[in-house]
């Protein structure tokens, strides 16, 4: 049986708060979540994250407290987190006195989210999710598969599901046929949100009856999605790690966590088959370059 844990990234809302939105999945064997969660430990034991949610995003942005803070990188861990929650909580007494209730709330919303990673540096944070981002590429036994959704080529009067059900039913309709072609089973994993939980089940019992747009039938994929706390699961975290990292590469060309990551992307010989970039025919980044080899590979297939 195969695990396959899915996140997004972006917003599906059209047009939102990003250009793309982002659904990805991470497959490994059953047997092989033991080791691959041990060897993601170990790397958090090594930058003192033992406990904390890997939240890609949180973790790549820049904290303004940690540069008002004279010689930052000398002090020690707890010195370190003292310093940058002395500021914080300043921060927050003097917003609660603002009528901008607004700058408020999105600053004890981007404290929570960032707190676990206060002790790092931003340097030392990137060096983790890359350090991450090339033990997940090591597992050649592991799968990505991922819809990227260019919503500025998204006709939603034109298309028969929104952006988010057409992402998870190109997501689907891959895992499924990886499947078939390994005679395995498999199973969804999704980080537990009521309102995609509901989104979720209501799709797969659909798939499950009347199978999707590219497959009569959906046979391996047992059961609707099984939703769990992406806090205590490190799997969860590394399918946000993925769909962060494609966001990034679609929307802004960062190509040095995408390329370690996209080495993972389930493949046809040179081809790859598990990500696809929905965008405007012409487009040129190496998701659709690669995705678009098939035509020559399948030309050579043919008889002369």
């Amino acid at each position: 049986m195969f695990l396959c844990y899915i996140d997004e990234s972006g917003t599906s809302e059209i047009p939102g708060n990003t250009s793309h939105f982002i659904l990805a999945g991470i497959s490994i064997p059953i047997g092989k979540w033991k080791e691959c969660d041990s060897q993601i430990n170990i790397i958090k034991v090594k930058y003192k994250l033992v406990g904390a949610e890997i939240h890609t995003a949180s973790m790549l942005r820049y904290y303004p407290e940690q540069r008002k803070i004279k010689d930052f990188e000398s002090l020690d861990r707890h010195q370190r987190i003292y310093e940058v929650e002395k500021l914080r909580k300043s921060e927050i007494l003097r917003l609660q006195r603002s009528p901008n209730r607004k700058a408020y709330k999105q600053a004890k919303k981007t404290y929570k989210d960032t707190n676990p990673y206060i002790h790092l540096t931003f340097d030392e944070r990137k060096a983790f999710i890359k350090e991450v981002s090339i033990c997940v590429s090591k597992w050649s036994f592991a799968r990505l598969f991922a819809e990227c959704v260019d919503k500025i080529h998204f006709d939603p009067v034109r298309a028969p599901r929104n952006v988010y059900a057409q992402a998870f039913e190109e997501v689907i309709t891959r895992f499924e046929k990886y499947l078939q072609a390994s005679r395995k089973l498999g199973l969804l994993i999704h980080d537990h949100n009521e309102t995609i939980a509901k989104k979720h089940t209501e799709l797969m019992r659909e798939f499950h009856r009347q199978g999707t747009k590219w497959l009569m039938q959906i046979n391996q994929i047992i059961e609707t999605p099984l939703f769990v706390d992406s806090q205590l699961t490190s799997m969860i975290q590394i399918a946000d790690l993925c769909s962060y990292s494609l966001r990034r590469y679609v929307e802004n060309q960062e190509d040095e966590l995408f390329d370690i990551i996209f080495k993972r992307a389930d493949r046809i010989r040179q081809t790859v088959v598990g990500v696809r970039h929905f965008t405007g025919p012409d487009c040129q980044c190496k998701i659709c370059v690669a995705h678009r080899t098939r035509t020559l590979v399948d030309m050579t297939d043919q008889p002369s």
